[in-house]
């Protein structure tokens, strides 16, 4: 069994609207926008006038300019997540990170979060795209409990809009920054426990969603939307099969891809909206740490007797999924 002892999440604070991005006359207005991907405004760690004069067509200078470093945005969700768990930085016996966009070759992103924090311990990136959070619970809910330290820090760390051309509508449209924290552990019960876990992949796939190696993000849109919506119904489905209370109280958090997406989810899975979260329209599409991004701003609204499906896809091509349940520490 894995609890969840605290999530949190950060995004930054210089805002992306729909006006400018219509201001980089790129084909875009407020109704393309909205009829296509529903999605109202960003966030970023780019300067909205480095974006005005370059639309970032060298991704490789977009580095130095970044308001915050990748070790920065994780550093201050695992801060959130780790009050939110009552846990300090010497309590803390593992760092697992991922994403879509590491800084670095080398080191991994998890060592750089634990030295901003003054987390002395094993730091290792566990990274599947934008499908991480659940990659990283279905590692470790396949591994001994014993074998693990008392505390886990999982991160899933997403400042994508360095691999945006916004010279693109297609792709400028879509990505927001964000960064998404868990404090788990398999030995401390906790309020919100992991009941199930699924992780699947289709490595034939691998192509149709890509971040070069100092490129532009890259993906086969349409091909790659229908995928996303019949995968995360296929996860819904596995889990929603799990589901041990009233399942008129399950709520859905999706992968935060774009709104129409996620309706469409929803609505075929006969999710009513009063049931369904999501932060897309706010924030953007924030990879690995959009899901985990909508449970953390909800943490304070759980309530004992919830349940949660979490469905999420990435590049690989990759989909899983977890359940979640809320009640008494037993």
């Amino acid at each position: 069994m894995i609890y969840l002892h605290g999530l949190g999440h950060f995004h930054p604070p210089t805002v992306i609207d729909n006006a400018f991005l219509t201001g980089l006359n790129i084909g875009t207005d407020e109704a393309w926008i909205l009829e296509r991907v529903g999605i109202r405004t960003r966030r970023t760690v780019l300067p909205l006038e480095y974006l005005t004069a370059t639309q970032n067509a060298d991704p490789l200078q977009s580095h130095a300019v970044s308001t915050h470093t990748n070790a920065q945005t994780g550093a201050e969700a695992a801060r959130l997540a780790m009050a939110r768990a009552g846990v300090t930085a010497d309590q803390i016996g593992l760092v697992w990170a991922g994403g879509c966009s590491p800084q670095h070759t080398i080191p991994a992103e998890a060592c750089k979060v634990a030295a901003e924090l003054g987390i002395r311990a094993p730091g290792v990136d566990v990274t599947s795209a934008c499908s991480t959070f659940a990659a990283q619970l279905h590692l470790l809910d396949q591994m001994k409990p014993e074998a693990l330290p008392a505390y886990v820090l999982l991160l899933q760390i997403e400042n994508n809009t360095r691999t945006v051309d916004y010279r693109d509508r297609s792709t400028a449209v879509l990505w927001g920054d964000a960064s998404a924290a868990a404090v788990v552990s398999t030995r401390n019960p906790a309020r919100v426990k992991v009941m199930a876990t699924t992780l699947t992949s289709d490595p034939s796939g691998w192509d149709k969603v890509l971040v070069p190696t100092g490129g532009h993000f890259a993906q086969q849109g349409s091909a790659v939307q229908t995928f996303a919506i019949r995968k995360s119904g296929e996860v819904i489905q596995t889990l929603r099969a799990q589901v041990k209370g009233d399942p008129s109280r399950l709520r859905f958090v999706g992968h935060q891809a774009n709104l129409l997406m996620l309706q469409a989810v929803a609505a075929r899975a006969g999710i009513p909206d009063d049931r369904h979260w999501w932060n897309v329209d706010r924030f953007g599409n924030g990879g690995a740490a959009g899901a985990p991004s909508v449970l953390s701003q909800h943490w304070d609204e759980l309530q004992d007797g919830d349940e949660l499906v979490v469905a999420v896809v990435g590049s690989g091509l990759t989909w899983g999924g977890v359940l979640l349940q809320v009640g008494e520490i037993a």
